[in-house]
């Protein structure tokens, strides 16, 4: 039976338990987690749930932790269902809430979880030989269940490609999707909500004048024009590109083939002139764009990266609610409120990221690891934003990164990313979960991405049990 096939085989008894759950008139909290992925999949559940007339409500949070699972235990809801969050902590879930709980997940688990699933209350991508990295977020799961529920929840998979490229799942050649993603992707093209086209890939491809799309685009880096406005400006303006219609900035999303490939002759020049960029960023700027086709043009809900962004600002900001109404078709007021928070993220990060590179204390780089001390500095929801800003950054490049800040708990929070150019095999879900857990701590992930909780007393053994196992093949991703 291929991997597809046993999740299909299981999403039926898993489904079966939430339609009884529904039926039986039962009050259902879904907890999800505060990142695109958690909005996008904790919406698609509750989408779901509101289509079969079911009693819900749905709450954010940064992560699985015990005081989250005393919580809920003292909410007493009649049942959970738990998206983007949950691996590893599956005995104290029954310990605390018996059998009234499910898990939808991607994240890798340990192997005595999996053993240990006897009633099925856990659908997690690697439960399935599906690896929930690069294959399916957790939002891709969330929609196998709502179309398993229902067919009519098909129309529910553009949530799921938005999902995908949030979590940076579009990892084949060009960013496209590989694996289960691409089935979902099928789905969304099939019926009309989204088109796939090869095309410059620009920050704001449809909001942002062109040059500033440019001037905003991070990676690839081109030295020069990246974070120059001006510059960008210049260079189009004396290729001879149009870069206003009747008075109004183009954006461009609305350019012609023939114009973008003027826009590319223009950068390859300029990059032809430069010893400080390669000439590979060229290729690095062409790859697959995710076009929804039922949002206005010219809004940022029309790119499903621009989405995903939106998304990830609601939650870090502290406002997962807006992202949540999005997703579940708000196009007015709370659409608004996303575009509001999407400026406050941004003008928070950029602040963040020149302060770590100003304050040269904050910085500790070996060649190999990165260590940014973010104590003071960074609230503990925005540390994951900044480790994947900063996991982009040339000056990182090839590195592990590992970015921490003191919460208000007292507790240390850690994100962990691989840098742009990493080929180190080390694998970071393993590593955050297993030395989190040595010292009384709690973590997990992804092999690219992950992060963990450790009490403050054990920092400094913690620190420099990580710089051990980056090079332990212990601790290494099987290939």
């Amino acid at each position: 039976m291929s991997d597809s096939a046993k999740l299909i085989e299981a999403l039926k008894p898993f489904c079966e338990k939430l339609r009884s759950v529904v039926e039986n008139g039962n009050e259902i909290a879904v907890i999800t987690h505060l990142d695109a992925d958690g909005i996008t999949s904790g919406s698609i559940v509750a989408s779901a749930l509101r289509r079969m007339g079911a009693r819900y409500s749905v709450r954010t949070i940064s992560d699985m932790n015990p005081s989250v699972i005393e919580r809920m235990k003292a909410d007493n809801r009649d049942f959970y269902v738990i998206t983007d969050l949950g691996g590893g902590w599956a005995s104290h879930l029954r310990k605390s809430l018996g059998d009234k709980w499910v898990i939808i997940d991607h994240h890798q688990i340990p192997e005595e979880e999996i053993l240990t699933d006897d009633d099925g209350q856990i659908l997690n991508a690697w439960k399935f030989g599906i690896d929930g990295g690069r294959h399916v977020p957790a939002g891709g799961m969330a929609y196998m269940v709502a179309s398993t529920l229902d067919r009519k929840n098909r129309d529910l998979s553009y949530i799921a490609v938005v999902s995908a490229v949030a979590d940076r799942q579009d990892q084949g050649d060009k960013k496209s999707f590989i694996g289960l993603n691409t089935e979902i992707l099928k789905t969304a093209q099939s019926l009309g909500l989204v088109s796939v086209d090869l095309d410059i890939m620009l920050t704001g491809r449809e909001t942002r004048p062109l040059h500033e799309a440019l001037a905003y685009t991070s990676c690839p880096y081109i030295d020069g024009l990246t974070w120059n406005r001006e510059a960008c400006y210049t260079l189009l303006k004396n290729a001879g590109i149009r870069l206003k219609d009747n008075g109004r900035w183009r954006v461009l999303a609305e350019f012609s083939q023939e114009e973008k490939s003027a826009v590319l002759d223009a950068i390859a020049r300029f990059v032809a002139t430069s010893n400080k960029t390669s000439t590979s960023v060229l290729d690095d700027l062409i790859g697959y764009v995710y076009t929804l086709a039922g949002e206005d043009k010219r809004s940022q809900l029309r790119d499903a990266r621009e989405f995903s962004t939106m998304l990830n600002a609601c939650g870090r900001i502290g406002k997962a609610g807006v992202g949540i109404a999005i997703c579940m078709g708000d196009r007015n007021a709370m659409l608004s409120a996303g575009e509001e928070i999407v400026g406050e993220y941004r003008t928070t990060l950029r602040n963040y990221i020149s302060t770590i590179f100003s304050e040269k204390w904050r910085l500790v780089d070996d060649g190999k690891n990165a260590f940014v001390n973010g104590d003071g500095l960074l609230a503990e929801d925005m540390l994951g934003a900044v480790s994947s800003l900063l996991s982009g950054s040339p000056s990182l490049s090839g590195r592990l990164l590992f970015v921490r800040t003191l919460t208000k708990d007292g507790t240390y929070r850690f994100s962990s990313r691989k840098c742009l150019g990493c080929d180190s095999k080390a694998n970071l879900g393993l590593i955050m979960r297993h030395h989190a857990e040595a010292f009384k701590g709690a973590g997990g992930g992804h092999s690219a991405a992950a992060g963990c909780r450790i009490p403050s007393t054990a920092l400094e053994d913690f620190l420099a049990s990580l710089r051990a196992a980056t090079s332990d093949p212990k601790f290494a991703t099987a290939t």
